[in-house]
């Protein structure tokens, strides 16, 4: 490999982006609900990229990839990714994350306590917002307490968490009720 480059390509949920550098896989963009919106983000995030045919490692993600969203089981475990400039406790989440098994998910409280930071579940969370590598590092199987799946990441484009789950037979809780939003920020009502 010799600088960046990127590839578009077919998937069963749209066009897919993914960016490579000399070390490795720098990034992957769900699709956006307009090719040209994928290609556009791809360009804000990676602006000395040009597209060129993937290397061997690209192409193994990319077809990776293509399998998963087409709801077959996928290994990425062997694809490289360049972590040049992600925190030390970010790459450790996602190290976690990649280990998490096609159908099962965690929550941010418990990926915390599996890195013995049981503190630092806003920190697991904002990782998990921030992975450049969706699907290679699986972040929608890590999700909030109460398993909810609705939040969708900025790589993640039209996805949400909720429906790359259900292409891997994943059923999380179902969507919170304004009573699970509102609830627990009320203030107690008084007996009368």
């Amino acid at each position: 490999m010799a600088g960046r480059g990127y590839s578009i390509f077919d998937t069963g949920i749209g066009r897919c982006g993914i960016a490579w550098g000399d070390l490795g896989v720098v990034g992957v963009q769900l699709p956006e609900a307009r090719e040209i919106d994928t290609r556009r983000r791809l360009f804000q995030l990676y602006p000395d990229a040009r597209e060129l045919r993937p290397p061997d490692n690209v192409e193994v993600a990319i077809e990776g990839i293509v399998t998963l969203l087409r709801g077959g089981d996928s290994d990425l475990s062997e694809v490289t990714l360049d972590m040049t400039g992600i925190p030390g406790f970010n790459q450790r989440v996602y190290a976690l994350a990649r280990s998490i098994p096609r159908g099962e998910t965690r929550t941010y409280g418990e990926v915390a306590s599996a890195l013995r930071a049981s503190g630092a579940v806003y920190s697991v969370a904002q990782a998990i917002v921030r992975n450049p590598f969706m699907l290679i590092v699986p972040c929608h199987r890590v999700l909030e307490a109460g398993h909810y799946a609705d939040k969708i990441s900025p790589n993640g484009g039209a996805i949400s968490k909720r429906r790359l789950l259900s292409i891997e037979g994943t059923r999380p809780t179902a969507s919170k009720t304004l009573f699970d939003v509102l609830l627990p920020v009320a203030p107690p009502r008084s007996p009368t």
